[in-house]
């Protein structure tokens, strides 16, 4: 399903699989496997694909049926790959309004990403549980339970757990970008 979505986009966005390669670095036969469901994208290929689609990681696992603007918590869309320790739940309806909020577990001693990254916009995130070490550009910061931060999404970034325990937090983006 995950694979279908993206061969879709991918030919919407009218690109072979080459073309995409290259935008990505990841390899043809790569993403050939991933349009056929044969392997399943890391989170970090993933958001290249999305990055090269121009579209947010999410729309690959929303359906485009009509939403309703309630979000049960048994029905959110979960991104969480196979040997991965994080997780992200979407807690908004879909990604077709100007903000994006999801909420995301790391286990410890993981990252949201393996290279500090950036996309457009702003980003507020929340820490509810856990202790999260942030790398903003040049600044590192140490977030406990309670406490929140506010940065731009231009500027590197990337987000680590590095507590004991498990790290859940809420991430609000405008725009929709995950």
């Amino acid at each position: 399903m995950l694979g279908e979505r993206i061969r879709k986009k991918r030919k919407e966005r009218d690109k072979s699989l080459s073309e995409l390669s290259e935008l990505t670095g990841l390899t043809a036969s790569f993403l050939s496997q991933v349009e056929r469901d044969v392997t399943e994208p890391s989170i970090t290929s993933l958001r290249k694909i999305a990055r090269a689609l121009d579209v947010p990681i999410f729309y690959f696992l929303l359906d485009t049926e009509e939403q309703s603007p309630v979000v049960r918590a048994e029905n959110r869309k979960v991104l969480k790959f196979p040997q991965s320790d994080q997780t992200f739940e979407l807690l908004t309806p879909d990604l077709s309004g100007q903000m994006e909020l999801m909420i995301a577990t790391l286990k410890p001693n993981t990252a949201t990403c393996d290279e500090p990254l950036t996309h457009p916009g702003e980003e507020c995130t929340f820490v509810l549980e856990g202790e999260m070490g942030i790398e903003i550009g040049e600044d590192n910061y140490h977030l406990k339970q309670g406490d929140s931060i506010y940065f731009y999404c231009t500027i590197p970034h990337k987000i680590t757990n590095v507590g004991k325990t498990d790290l859940v937090f809420v991430s609000v983006m405008t725009p929709p970008s995950f």
